[in-house]
Protein backbone atom coordinates (compact mmCIF):
# COMPACT_ATOMS: atom_id res chain seq x y z
CA UNK A 1 0.00 0.00 0.00
CA UNK A 2 1.50 3.15 -1.09
CA UNK A 3 1.45 6.78 1.28
CA UNK A 4 -1.12 8.23 -1.62
CA UNK A 5 -3.43 5.31 -1.43
CA UNK A 6 -5.63 6.72 1.18
CA UNK A 7 -6.89 10.72 0.47
CA UNK A 8 -9.14 11.51 3.49
CA UNK A 9 -11.71 14.67 3.62
CA UNK A 10 -9.97 17.15 5.43
CA UNK A 11 -12.57 19.17 7.57
CA UNK A 12 -10.54 20.64 10.11
CA UNK A 13 -6.88 21.04 11.18
CA UNK A 14 -5.14 17.19 11.20
CA UNK A 15 -3.37 16.09 13.78
CA UNK A 16 -0.55 13.88 13.18
CA UNK A 17 -2.11 10.86 15.56
CA UNK A 18 -5.29 11.07 13.21
CA UNK A 19 -3.07 10.79 10.11
CA UNK A 20 -1.40 7.50 11.49
CA UNK A 21 -4.81 6.48 12.07
CA UNK A 22 -5.51 5.73 8.59
CA UNK A 23 -2.20 4.09 7.51
CA UNK A 24 -1.39 0.20 8.66
CA UNK A 25 0.44 0.18 12.24
CA UNK A 26 3.55 -1.52 10.51
CA UNK A 27 4.66 1.79 8.97
CA UNK A 28 8.28 2.08 9.58
CA UNK A 29 9.18 5.88 11.74
CA UNK A 30 10.61 6.95 8.23
CA UNK A 31 7.06 6.03 6.05
CA UNK A 32 5.42 7.94 9.08
CA UNK A 33 7.25 10.76 8.43
CA UNK A 34 6.28 10.59 5.24
CA UNK A 35 2.47 10.36 5.06
CA UNK A 36 2.33 12.82 8.05
CA UNK A 37 4.46 15.01 5.97
CA UNK A 38 2.25 14.64 3.18
CA UNK A 39 -1.09 15.39 4.61
CA UNK A 40 0.06 18.31 6.85
CA UNK A 41 0.82 21.70 5.46
CA UNK A 42 1.86 24.82 6.81
CA UNK A 43 0.18 27.57 6.14
CA UNK A 44 1.05 31.29 7.46
CA UNK A 45 -0.74 32.05 10.78
CA UNK A 46 -3.98 34.82 10.01
CA UNK A 47 -5.47 35.53 13.30
CA UNK A 48 -4.17 34.97 16.56
CA UNK A 49 -5.80 33.01 19.17
CA UNK A 50 -8.02 35.69 21.64
CA UNK A 51 -8.20 32.99 24.68
CA UNK A 52 -7.32 34.80 28.20
CA UNK A 53 -3.84 33.56 29.44
CA UNK A 54 -4.22 30.63 31.78
CA UNK A 55 -0.57 30.56 32.60
CA UNK A 56 -0.35 31.09 36.44
CA UNK A 57 -0.86 29.96 39.60
CA UNK A 58 -4.51 29.10 40.51
CA UNK A 59 -6.21 31.37 42.62
CA UNK A 60 -4.07 34.41 41.42
CA UNK A 61 -4.88 36.55 38.82
CA UNK A 62 -3.15 36.10 35.29
CA UNK A 63 0.41 38.15 34.81
CA UNK A 64 0.50 41.46 32.99
CA UNK A 65 2.54 42.20 30.19
CA UNK A 66 6.03 44.25 30.78
CA UNK A 67 5.55 46.34 27.71
CA UNK A 68 2.40 48.03 29.88
CA UNK A 69 2.88 51.64 30.55
CA UNK A 70 0.43 51.63 33.53
CA UNK A 71 2.99 49.53 35.39
CA UNK A 72 5.33 50.94 38.26
CA UNK A 73 8.94 50.80 37.51
CA UNK A 74 9.45 48.28 40.08
CA UNK A 75 7.34 45.72 38.32
CA UNK A 76 9.83 45.81 35.30
CA UNK A 77 12.96 45.63 36.98
CA UNK A 78 14.01 43.27 39.83
CA UNK A 79 16.72 43.48 42.78
CA UNK A 80 19.78 42.15 40.63
CA UNK A 81 19.32 44.43 37.28
CA UNK A 82 21.70 46.84 38.06
CA UNK A 83 24.12 44.83 39.97
CA UNK A 84 27.44 44.34 38.45
CA UNK A 85 26.77 40.55 38.93
CA UNK A 86 23.78 40.16 37.15
CA UNK A 87 24.68 38.59 34.14
CA UNK A 88 21.95 37.43 32.02
CA UNK A 89 23.57 36.48 28.77
CA UNK A 90 26.02 33.69 30.60
CA UNK A 91 24.05 30.65 30.76
CA UNK A 92 23.01 29.11 33.75
CA UNK A 93 23.83 25.51 34.27
CA UNK A 94 25.39 22.87 31.91
CA UNK A 95 24.07 20.79 29.55
CA UNK A 96 24.73 16.59 30.47
CA UNK A 97 26.83 15.24 33.21
CA UNK A 98 30.24 17.13 33.87
CA UNK A 99 33.41 14.67 33.03
CA UNK A 100 36.65 14.17 34.47
CA UNK A 101 38.88 17.03 33.84
CA UNK A 102 42.14 16.07 32.26
CA UNK A 103 44.98 16.60 34.17
CA UNK A 104 47.43 18.50 33.72
CA UNK A 105 50.89 17.44 31.20
CA UNK A 106 53.89 18.93 30.16
CA UNK A 107 53.41 17.52 27.11
CA UNK A 108 50.32 19.25 26.52
CA UNK A 109 51.83 22.82 27.78
CA UNK A 110 53.15 25.15 24.45
CA UNK A 111 55.29 27.15 27.21
CA UNK A 112 56.96 23.95 29.17
CA UNK A 113 57.49 22.30 25.90
CA UNK A 114 59.05 24.95 24.20
CA UNK A 115 61.31 25.81 27.21
CA UNK A 116 62.24 21.96 27.50
CA UNK A 117 63.31 21.93 23.48
CA UNK A 118 64.88 24.94 24.34
CA UNK A 119 67.25 23.80 26.45
CA UNK A 120 67.62 20.74 24.69
CA UNK A 121 68.73 22.69 21.74
CA UNK A 122 71.12 24.87 23.87
CA UNK A 123 72.99 21.80 25.65
CA UNK A 124 73.15 20.35 22.27
CA UNK A 125 74.92 23.36 20.70
CA UNK A 126 77.11 23.96 24.12
CA UNK A 127 78.70 20.38 24.02
CA UNK A 128 79.31 20.46 20.31
CA UNK A 129 81.61 23.61 20.86
CA UNK A 130 82.83 22.64 24.44
CA UNK A 131 84.16 19.16 23.19
CA UNK A 132 87.89 19.74 23.65
CA UNK A 133 87.37 21.52 27.19
CA UNK A 134 85.18 18.05 28.15
CA UNK A 135 87.66 15.91 26.92
CA UNK A 136 90.12 18.29 29.27
CA UNK A 137 88.06 17.50 31.91
CA UNK A 138 87.16 13.75 31.60
CA UNK A 139 91.37 13.77 31.29
CA UNK A 140 91.69 15.00 34.68
CA UNK A 141 89.31 12.75 36.26
CA UNK A 142 92.39 10.23 35.44
CA UNK A 143 95.32 11.75 36.58
CA UNK A 144 96.31 13.28 38.94
CA UNK A 145 97.71 16.46 38.66
CA UNK A 146 101.51 17.28 39.40
CA UNK A 147 102.94 20.06 41.85
CA UNK A 148 104.99 20.96 38.80
CA UNK A 149 102.42 20.74 35.84
CA UNK A 150 101.48 23.49 33.98
CA UNK A 151 97.59 24.07 35.43
CA UNK A 152 95.33 24.87 31.93
CA UNK A 153 92.63 27.49 33.01
CA UNK A 154 89.11 27.92 31.85
CA UNK A 155 88.34 30.66 29.64
CA UNK A 156 85.23 32.72 30.43
CA UNK A 157 83.13 30.76 27.57
CA UNK A 158 83.66 27.40 29.42
CA UNK A 159 83.06 28.96 33.05
CA UNK A 160 79.43 30.67 31.58
CA UNK A 161 79.14 27.66 29.76
CA UNK A 162 78.84 25.22 33.03
CA UNK A 163 76.90 28.27 35.06
CA UNK A 164 74.63 27.86 31.96
CA UNK A 165 73.83 23.86 32.23
CA UNK A 166 73.79 24.87 36.17
CA UNK A 167 70.80 26.85 36.14
CA UNK A 168 69.46 24.22 33.61
CA UNK A 169 70.00 21.76 36.26
CA UNK A 170 67.90 23.53 38.49
CA UNK A 171 64.87 24.03 35.96
CA UNK A 172 65.38 20.15 35.23
CA UNK A 173 64.78 18.88 38.98
CA UNK A 174 62.14 21.25 39.56
CA UNK A 175 60.55 19.97 36.53
CA UNK A 176 61.32 16.21 37.95
CA UNK A 177 60.11 17.38 41.43
CA UNK A 178 56.83 18.67 39.79
CA UNK A 179 56.38 15.46 38.37
CA UNK A 180 56.97 13.67 41.51
CA UNK A 181 54.44 15.62 43.16
CA UNK A 182 51.73 15.05 40.61
CA UNK A 183 52.46 11.04 40.63
CA UNK A 184 52.81 10.51 44.62
CA UNK A 185 51.03 14.00 46.41
CA UNK A 186 48.41 15.77 44.86
CA UNK A 187 47.98 17.29 41.29
CA UNK A 188 45.75 19.90 43.16
CA UNK A 189 47.57 22.93 44.02
CA UNK A 190 47.02 26.45 45.20
CA UNK A 191 49.06 28.30 42.75
CA UNK A 192 49.68 27.70 38.78
CA UNK A 193 52.35 25.00 37.29
CA UNK A 194 54.61 28.06 35.91
CA UNK A 195 54.74 29.71 39.48
CA UNK A 196 55.56 26.18 41.20
CA UNK A 197 58.31 25.42 39.10
CA UNK A 198 59.59 28.61 39.03
CA UNK A 199 59.49 28.57 43.04
CA UNK A 200 61.72 25.05 42.57
CA UNK A 201 63.91 26.35 40.72
CA UNK A 202 64.73 28.73 42.52
CA UNK A 203 65.15 26.22 45.90
CA UNK A 204 67.49 24.51 43.69
CA UNK A 205 69.29 27.54 42.72
CA UNK A 206 69.42 28.37 46.47
CA UNK A 207 70.79 25.10 47.50
CA UNK A 208 73.43 24.95 44.92
CA UNK A 209 74.32 28.50 46.16
CA UNK A 210 74.38 27.56 50.17
CA UNK A 211 76.23 24.17 49.17
CA UNK A 212 79.21 26.22 47.66
CA UNK A 213 79.67 28.84 50.36
CA UNK A 214 79.81 25.73 52.95
CA UNK A 215 82.72 24.37 50.60
CA UNK A 216 84.68 27.39 50.47
CA UNK A 217 84.36 27.94 54.24
CA UNK A 218 85.39 24.23 55.27
CA UNK A 219 88.03 24.44 52.22
CA UNK A 220 89.37 27.47 52.88
CA UNK A 221 90.05 26.49 56.30
CA UNK A 222 91.99 23.20 55.82
CA UNK A 223 92.79 23.50 52.63
CA UNK A 224 95.83 24.92 50.58
CA UNK A 225 94.55 27.34 47.60
CA UNK A 226 95.69 25.04 44.89
CA UNK A 227 94.03 22.31 45.84
CA UNK A 228 90.67 24.19 46.26
CA UNK A 229 90.79 25.55 42.72
CA UNK A 230 91.08 22.56 41.27
CA UNK A 231 88.15 20.80 43.60
CA UNK A 232 86.12 23.95 43.03
CA UNK A 233 86.68 23.35 38.98
CA UNK A 234 85.61 19.83 39.21
CA UNK A 235 82.98 20.27 40.99
CA UNK A 236 81.60 22.89 38.74
CA UNK A 237 81.84 20.45 36.13
CA UNK A 238 80.38 17.55 37.52
CA UNK A 239 77.22 19.86 38.44
CA UNK A 240 76.97 20.93 34.91
CA UNK A 241 77.15 17.40 33.93
CA UNK A 242 74.41 15.92 35.85
CA UNK A 243 72.07 18.56 33.91
CA UNK A 244 72.87 16.86 30.69
CA UNK A 245 72.09 13.19 32.15
CA UNK A 246 68.84 14.41 33.86
CA UNK A 247 67.75 15.88 30.61
CA UNK A 248 67.02 12.60 28.54
CA UNK A 249 64.86 12.40 31.66
CA UNK A 250 63.05 14.92 31.55
CA UNK A 251 62.19 14.35 28.09
CA UNK A 252 61.28 10.67 27.60
CA UNK A 253 58.89 11.26 31.09
CA UNK A 254 57.63 13.79 29.47
CA UNK A 255 56.42 13.51 26.25
CA UNK A 256 56.40 9.50 26.25
CA UNK A 257 55.05 8.40 29.50
CA UNK A 258 57.85 7.20 31.15
CA UNK A 259 56.38 5.47 34.05
CA UNK A 260 57.31 6.31 37.70
CA UNK A 261 58.87 3.73 39.01
CA UNK A 262 61.46 3.51 35.78
CA UNK A 263 62.41 6.96 36.29
CA UNK A 264 62.70 6.74 39.64
CA UNK A 265 65.37 4.19 39.10
CA UNK A 266 67.24 6.41 36.13
CA UNK A 267 67.47 9.37 38.78
CA UNK A 268 68.81 7.40 41.42
CA UNK A 269 71.35 6.15 39.00
CA UNK A 270 72.43 9.18 38.02
CA UNK A 271 72.11 10.97 41.12
CA UNK A 272 74.51 8.10 42.82
CA UNK A 273 77.08 8.32 39.67
CA UNK A 274 77.66 11.91 40.43
CA UNK A 275 78.14 11.50 43.94
CA UNK A 276 80.38 8.88 43.89
CA UNK A 277 82.44 10.84 41.56
CA UNK A 278 82.15 13.99 43.89
CA UNK A 279 83.38 11.24 46.60
CA UNK A 280 86.35 9.98 44.93
CA UNK A 281 87.14 13.57 43.31
CA UNK A 282 87.66 15.33 46.83
CA UNK A 283 89.52 12.37 48.40
CA UNK A 284 91.88 12.08 45.35
CA UNK A 285 92.73 16.15 45.83
CA UNK A 286 92.54 16.10 49.22
CA UNK A 287 93.07 13.43 51.61
CA UNK A 288 94.93 10.79 48.84
CA UNK A 289 98.06 11.81 49.91
CA UNK A 290 98.00 11.31 53.27
CA UNK A 291 95.54 8.33 52.68
CA UNK A 292 92.65 9.40 54.88
CA UNK A 293 89.66 7.56 54.15
CA UNK A 294 87.82 8.49 56.96
CA UNK A 295 87.84 12.04 57.37
CA UNK A 296 87.33 12.24 53.54
CA UNK A 297 83.72 10.12 54.11
CA UNK A 298 83.32 12.76 56.86
CA UNK A 299 83.84 15.58 54.93
CA UNK A 300 81.16 14.22 52.17
CA UNK A 301 78.59 13.53 54.27
CA UNK A 302 78.78 17.10 56.03
CA UNK A 303 78.48 18.70 52.56
CA UNK A 304 77.15 16.51 50.26
CA UNK A 305 74.62 14.01 52.15
CA UNK A 306 73.41 16.87 55.04
CA UNK A 307 72.77 19.38 52.82
CA UNK A 308 70.84 17.12 49.93
CA UNK A 309 68.72 15.57 53.38
CA UNK A 310 67.91 19.12 54.29
CA UNK A 311 67.17 20.30 50.91
CA UNK A 312 64.59 17.09 50.30
CA UNK A 313 63.34 18.16 54.32
CA UNK A 314 62.78 22.48 52.53
CA UNK A 315 60.60 20.79 49.34
CA UNK A 316 58.81 18.45 51.69
CA UNK A 317 57.28 21.32 53.50
CA UNK A 318 56.88 23.70 50.56
CA UNK A 319 55.17 21.18 49.04
CA UNK A 320 52.81 20.86 52.12
CA UNK A 321 51.81 24.42 51.94
CA UNK A 322 51.25 24.45 48.44
CA UNK A 323 48.89 21.78 47.85
CA UNK A 324 45.08 21.80 48.40
CA UNK A 325 43.50 19.99 51.46
CA UNK A 326 40.08 18.75 50.65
Amino acid sequence: MGVDSVVPKKHHELTPAEILSWYPQSYSPSQQDSVIQLHMKHHEITHWSTRPDTLHLPGHTKGKSVIDATLPQYYKESYFSEKPYFHPEITGGRQGVAGDPVPYTIAGDNFMSSLLLAGFLLTILALMRSRQFIARQLKSFIYIQRGNTTEVTETSTEVRFQVLLIIESCVLLAILFFQYLQEKITDTFTIGQYQITGLFAGVFVGYFLVKQGLYSMVNWTFFDKKNIEQYNKALLFLTAMEGVFLLPLVFVSSFFYLSYNTALIYFIIVLSLFKILTFYKSYQIFFAPKGRLLQNFLYFCTLEIIPLSILWGLLMIISGFLKINF
